[in-house]
């Protein structure tokens, strides 16, 4: 399983070389200067694909990369449009099918630890909406084929449904019982679009929610509540109209 720790450095990495690579504006000029005098180079960094005044349409599928007791797929559907080649906004819709993983069953065990209940937490359903901020983009040569890269970068809110065993938790004859819960969620999201084509695109998303939920102790009083994650990394195809 991917940890968010994992995610994380991955994509500090990826923005933090943005960051160093990409500084120029679109109408900027570069001059190698290192180079020998007589050849003198310039580079215009110019966009080919344009997102602004387009509407586009994402499904995908992945990984929920958080929870020690759960394992969990994610389907998502994304639709946005961009007002501005730099700005837009995106609706996101995820279906999440979630189960008990083998750590969850080891602890609950036939020897010693028989009787013991690991509290899990699985997400049903989440749906939102963010402002999407878009200024870098990055062009890779490979095999003489030029790949054209959008970064993305998005905050919103999102409602989202879990399940958890927070009753079964609490109780000292292990009988098995769940609750479904709704909340509200700030949900961000990090991406990286690949266009194939002028319409056609492959996109890896991260998706983030932070949510506040029954805390999950014995000893909690009546109504105590703390923060909770949930990180999806998902792959999508895309099409731009």
């Amino acid at each position: 399983m991917i940890s968010k720790e994992k995610c994380i450095l991955i994509f500090s990495f990826i923005i933090q070389s943005l960051l160093m690579q990409v500084r120029a504006a679109e109408g900027d000029v570069y001059n190698f200067s290192w180079l020998d005098p007589d050849k003198e180079v310039f580079v215009l960094q110019n966009r080919k694909y344009r997102k602004v005044d387009r509407l586009h349409l994402n499904l995908g599928f992945g990984k929920t990369t958080s929870g020690a007791f759960v394992d969990s797929m994610t389907i998502q559907g994304r639709a946005g449009y961009f007002f501005h080649e730099n700005w837009g906004a995106e609706f996101v819709f995820a279906k999440n099918d979630g189960e008990e993983n083998g750590t969850a069953s080891s602890i609950r065990g036939n020897g010693v630890s028989a009787g013991t209940v690991p509290f899990r937490r699985i997400i049903d359903n989440y749906y939102g909406g963010m402002l999407m901020w878009s200024p870098f983009y990055s062009k890779i040569n490979t095999f003489n084929k030029i790949i054209y890269v959008d970064w993305l970068l998005g905050l919103g809110f999102a409602k989202l449904t879990e399940t958890n065993n927070l009753r079964e938790f609490k109780t000292t004859n292990s009988i098995a019982s769940t609750e479904t819960l709704d909340h509200t969620a700030l949900m961000w999201d990090a991406g990286m679009k690949v266009y194939l084509s002028q319409h056609f695109e492959v996109r890896l998303d991260l998706t983030v929610l932070h949510f506040k939920a029954p805390k999950a102790t014995r000893t909690a009083a009546e109504g105590e509540s703390v923060w909770n994650s949930n990180w999806d990394l998902a792959l999508s195809l895309g099409y731009t109209f």
